[in-house]
This record gives structure tokens, sequence and C-alpha cells, in this order.
């Protein structure tokens, strides 16, 4: 059987299939969606008078829909492939989020429900572009490098915090937000493109040996057996806490900072500033990953984004401070997406990772998802993030050390057979 015989083997084999999956992490519905609403609450206020919890909900419709089907993306995954999965979904994504373009321009109580039923579209047929998908070709391709290869193929939602941002701004400052929707829909169209020459799955013989048998069968526990082990609940809960606390303050820090006096394209900056962050802490935190165990390394950067909380409570606060909160807050975000995927794999195996990983994704896109409406709920009643903001402290640090509970990784898994979607060549 060939397999990889060394580190540098795997770069030199799966990098095409990592580039395509950076691109389709980028211009997926996991990133997009978050870094694009926080502009819009101005232009649809002025437009047709919503409040800000009433233009944020669609965030949560989508997370929670996207939640709740994530495990089902994920078993398709594992039964069918990747490839057609995440291709097919890429594509759907980027229509029905172009699609939102097209609200009516009425101020019929009716329209608000138009708005919301063309975000649920997109949580129906976004999920399979999200690192559900395109983590499990990588897990397939990298082992020895796992770590360095996942924060890679995650930077992409970095590059969608910092470009994103700067687009959704531009164009509804010059053209209005419908255009802003539609023209941030042709990205993952762009992005389907290359990923239809270059993403794939690793062929059986392509496979690194640590992750299958002798047999050619992948190796790791199903999802019964992952759901009685302690450790899937005590990765559950961190990750509730961390995306509950993180979610709120990623989507309304425009609204957050520009409270302090930052508003704009210095707001736009910020939000980059978090994507530069997000990026570093995706390769760094991945680089550790395969050198340390993850306690060591998922403690000390789940807990810089409570120093971020902290620096946005300041009511003098300053642009170089705005920016390190934001820088701070993307690099602990980095860092606990990277250890989604990666946990996954070192943990519960790959014979059934996309329905694993569909589980712990749940708790990252329902919390995700509700923190917020949370948050602008907190807005709308006080006129201020602090109360919030608060709480947030707390369960950032309470998230990472939870994880240094889980103790060592599994040194094997029993053998399971598993089907072998049709492969086609690169």
């Amino acid at each position: 059987m060939a397999t990889h015989s060394d580190n540098g083997g795997e770069f030199s084999k799966g990098w095409k299939v990592l580039l395509a999956g950076v691109l389709g992490v980028m211009c997926g519905a996991s990133p997009i969606p978050f870094n694009v609403i926080g502009f819009t609450p101005g232009p649809l206020r002025e437009e047709f008078g919503w409040s800000q919890t009433e233009i944020i909900l669609p965030i949560t419709i989508f997370g929670v829909i996207a939640s709740f089907l994530a495990p089902v993306f994920g078993w398709m995954a594992d039964r069918f492939g990747v490839r057609p999965v995440a291709l097919w979904s890429l594509f759907a994504f980027g229509i029905a989020f172009a699609a939102i373009s097209l609200t009516p321009s009425s101020n019929d109580p009716s329209t608000l429900y138009i708005y919301y039923a063309l975000w649920v579209v997109v949580g129906v047929v976004g999920i399979g572009s999200t690192p559900v998908t395109w983590s499990r070709a990588i897990n397939l391709w990298f082992y020895k490098n796992r770590g360095l290869a996942l924060g890679i193929l995650l930077t992409g939602t970095s590059w969608a915090a910092i470009v994103f941002p700067k687009v959704a701004v531009w164009v509804i400052e010059n053209y209005g937000w419908r255009a802003m929707f539609a023209s941030v829909g042709l990205f993952p169209l762009a992005a389907l493109i290359v990923a239809y020459f270059l993403f794939r799955e690793p062929r059986p013989e392509e496979r690194p040996a640590a992750i299958e048998s002798d047999s050619g069968n992948l190796t790791g526990k199903t999802l019964g057996s992952a759901l009685a082990d302690y450790r899937f609940y005590i990765i559950w809960l961190s990750i509730a806490l961390i995306a509950g606390a993180f979610g709120g303050a990623f989507i309304n820090l425009p609204t957050m900072v520009g409270l302090r006096g930052i508003e704009g394209q210095s707001a736009a900056t910020v939000m980059g500033i978090l994507g530069i962050g997000i990026l570093s802490g995706r390769l760094i935190t991945g680089a550790l990953l395969d050198r340390f165990w993850q306690g060591f390394v998922a403690f000390p950067l789940l807990c810089l984004p409570a120093i971020s909380a902290w620096l946005l409570l300041d009511e003098s606060l300053t642009f170089p401070l705005a920016a390190l909160a934001g820088f701070l807050l993307g690099f602990a975000a980095g860092a606990e997406s990277d250890l989604i995927a990666y946990l996954t794999g070192r943990y519960f195996g790959m014979a059934h990772y996309g329905k694993i990983y569909g589980m712990l994704y749940m708790p990252f896109g329902l919390f995700s998802a509700a923190s917020p409406v949370i948050y602008a709920q907190v807005f709308d009643r006080t006129g201020s993030y602090d109360a919030i903001l608060e709480v947030a402290i707390y369960a950032f640090i309470a998230g990472g050390a939870l994880l240094l509970l889980l103790g060592k990784y599994p040194e094997d898994f029993p053998e399971i057979e598993t089907p072998h979607p049709e492969l086609e060549p690169a």
C-alpha cells in the first residue's frame, strides 16, 4: 500500500486539495454571513425601521438550521464523499445568498418575514460548504502535519474576515445593501470553479497509514461510541461556551466600536485586523498541535478573548486598543476552529469523522447563532454591551480550562469497514 513516507510528502501530494479547500472555506457559508451582516443594521434600519435584534436575528436563524443539519451533511460526506457534497452546497449557497438581494422594497410587515425566509434557504443549503466537509478531506490527506494542514485550511475564514467586510462596506456605501448581497454571492461560484478541478478525497493507497488498518479500512469510533465517551461532552461544552461568548462579540463588534467613536472604514479595518488574528491563530495553533498536547496549547490561547472583552469595556477605547481587541478575539477564534476539527480526528478517528464532527459543530453553530441576538438584546434593553461582555470574560476562561480535562490521545481505534466513494482522478 502506498503511503506518505514523510512530512514533506503529505504536502507535496495534498497541496492542490488544500488550496481548493482554503478557497472553499473562505467563500462558504461558515464565514461569509457572519462577516457581512454586522454592516447591514444601518441601511436596513434606515429603509425598514427594524430594530437591532430584528436585523441580527437572521444570523441566528441561519446558524440554528445549519447546526442541526451539520450531522446530516457530515453523514453524506462520510457516505458519498466530500466532493459532491461540498461542491453542490457551495453552488447552492452562492445562489441563495445572492437571492437575499431580492427582498421586496416595502414597509409591509411581511417584508421582514420574506427576508427571514431567504436566510432559511441559506441555512438549509449552505452547511455543506463549511469545514464540516472540507476538513474531512484534509484529515484524510494529512496525519503527521494534520494540525498545520487544518490550520492552513481554516485560514479561509481569516481571508474572509480580511476581504468581505471591506467589500461589504464599499458596495453598501456605493450601491446599497442589496447589491452587497448580490456581489458577495458571486464569490462562492468563483471558488466552485477551482474546487471542481482540484478538490477530492485521497484514494485508499494515497492515505496516511496511521488512519487506516492493514486491510485498508479507516479506523475510528462510531457515533454511538463517541456519544458514550465523556470527552465528547467536555469538547461539546467547551465549544458551546467559547462560541456563545465569541459569536455576539464578533457580529456586534462594528456597533461596539462605533459606540466608542470608531465608525465606517475604521470599524471595517478593525474587522480586517480580527481576520489577521484568525489567520495567525489558525497557523500558530495548527503548528503547535503537531508538537504539543492540545491542553497546553488550547487553554492559554482561548483565554485571549477575555482580554478583548475587557478592552472593549473601556469607554475611552482608542483605535489601537480596538485593533488589539479585534486581533486577540480573532486569534482565539482561529484556535477554536482548528481544535474542533483536530480533536475530532485525534480522539475519535476517521471512520465516522463527518457525523461526529457534525455533532461537535452543532454547539459551535447553535451558540454562535444565539449569541449575536443575546448581545443585541442586551444592547436594545440597556443601550450598552457592557453587561454581556463581563459575562463573556468568564465564559472564555471556563471554555479553555475544560479542555485540560481531556487526557492523552487514544493510541489506536477499532477497524470499521467503510464504503469508498468513487473518486475522480486529480
